[in-house]
């Protein structure tokens, strides 16, 4: 399993917009049956300000690849930035240490 972090800043636009959009990314996700299981993605928000979090955990690289060759990853990636507004739109990889059950 590999995880990453994108970490960005909201900048531009309405939130009610952004949040429609993420919702529809994930439904994307959610309806491909080469995704469906295969992925998980979580998007977080910073009550306090517009800092947005996003954890996505592939099972492996060809989840990955399959993702990144979808026409909604393009667009959501690309909104991502117009959020952003110049911003800087972060993918750490992250690993693992333990978790609950």
């Amino acid at each position: 399993m590999k995880h990453f972090m994108i970490k960005y800043e909201f900048r531009n636009g309405t939130t009610e917009a952004w949040h429609q959009e993420i919702g529809r990314f994930i439904k994307a996700i959610d309806s491909d049956p080469e995704l469906k299981g295969r992925l998980s993605y979580r998007v977080l928000k910073n009550r306090d300000h517009g800092h947005y979090f996003h954890l996505a955990s592939v099972a492996d690289d060809a989840v990955q690849k399959t993702l990144q060759s979808r026409d909604f990853f393009k667009h959501y990636t690309e909104m991502t930035r117009k959020v952003a507004a110049g911003g800087e739109v972060t993918v750490t990889p992250i690993e693992m240490i333990d978790q609950t059950t």
